[in-house]
Formats: structure tokens, C-alpha cells, sequence
């Protein structure tokens, strides 16, 4: 194919696939954000706080101490998380992988309501700290999420885990929380 053909098939197809994506809608009818996870976040939330990497340190001082929440995704097949690449997160955290999808199944949601209630002990005024990466959306979704559920002291760790890693604060190899 004469490669001025290449170019046109390769804009078309762009454009085609461009439009797809623009008519795919960003956020469900319940306001949570199901696609395109990794690009830029807001800058304020009406259910939470955000916090940065000063600001969590700050509160990691406070009592009762937060709990740390990790979203990030993992690869989940056939009834089990796939080691896939390495994880790591805040020392400390609790990873509820795939929690912070646009849309849960009622057993992903079972998994995410369980653990904050057993990790908040029922206590829906526990300080709890969601986070991700930088320009991820997950740990936004799951935000909300939680202030549906009922808690109240919620902060967003906008920058996650990569505003902790520059900050050259230390990191634990992670494993995420089993899913029953």
C-alpha cells in the first residue's frame, strides 16, 4: 500500500476510534468515574479532604491513627489475584484491590463494605485515607464509595503513591487483602 494510503487508514482509524471513546461515557448514572482511570484528577471533593504527602504525615501522627487504603488494581482470573508485577504501598495499608472501579459486581462491593467495617471496627468516624497513584481516579471513586457507605472523616491521597515515593519515604511490598 502506497504509504500516502497508510496514512490516511491510520488517521481514519483514529479518528474512528477517538469517537468511540467520546461516546463512551466517563461516569456511571451513580456519578463514578469508569473509564480512562488514568488521567488527570480534580482538584477537591465534596465527600472528603485531600491531603498531601505533609498532610497524610501529619495525620499519621493524630489518634486515632487513619487507615491507609490502598485501590490500585490487580488482575483478578478464574477466583484469584494474579501476581502479575510487583505492588508495593504506604507501610501499613491495606491494599482493596479493584475496589475503586467505576462499577463493582455486588461481591466486589461485599469485599470493599467488609473491610472498611472490620477495619474501622463499625466506627463510620474512623479516619480513613484513600489513595492510588498520581492521576487516578480509582481512589476517587472509592472515596465516594466509602461516603455512601456512611463514613465521614475521609481524606484523599490525591498523589498516592507516587507523590510518597519522590517524597523518598519508604514503601512495603504488598499483597491485597483476600477476596472471600
Amino acid at each position: 500500500m502506497p504509504r500516502a494510503l497508510q496514512t490516511l487508514a491510520l488517521l481514519s482509524l483514529s479518528l474512528t476510534l477517538g469517537m468511540a471513546q467520546a461516546e463512551t461515557p466517563l461516569f456511571s448514572a451513580d456519578g463514578y468515574r469508569t473509564s480512562l482511570y488514568r488521567s488527570p484528577t480534580p482538584t477537591r471533593i465534596e465527600v472528603a479532604q485531600i491531603i498531601d504527602t505533609q498532610g497524610l504525615q501529619a495525620l499519621l501522627q493524630a489518634q486515632p491513627s487513619p487507615l491507609l487504603i490502598d485501590v490500585y488494581r490487580r488482575q483478578w482470573l478464574q477466583g484469584r489475584f494474579i501476581d502479575s508485577e510487583p505492588h508495593a504501598n504506604l507501610p501499613g495499608s491495606h491494599w482493596l484491590a479493584n475496589t475503586g472501579d467505576g462499577e463493582l459486581s455486588p461481591e466486589w462491593q461485599g469485599y470493599f463494605s467488609r473491610y472498611l467495617e472490620q477495619l474501622s471496627a463499625g466506627n463510620r468516624q474512623h479516619p480513613l485515607v484513600f489513595y492510588c497513584r498520581a492521576d487516578c481516579w480509582l481512589s476517587w471513586n472509592a472515596v465516594k464509595r466509602a461516603a455512601a457507605l456512611g463514613y465521614t472523616s475521609l481524606y484523599w491521597y490525591r498523589d498516592g503513591l507516587d507523590a510518597w515515593e519522590a517524597a523518598g519515604l519508604p514503601v512495603v511490598a504488598a499483597q491485597p487483602e483476600a477476596f472471600p
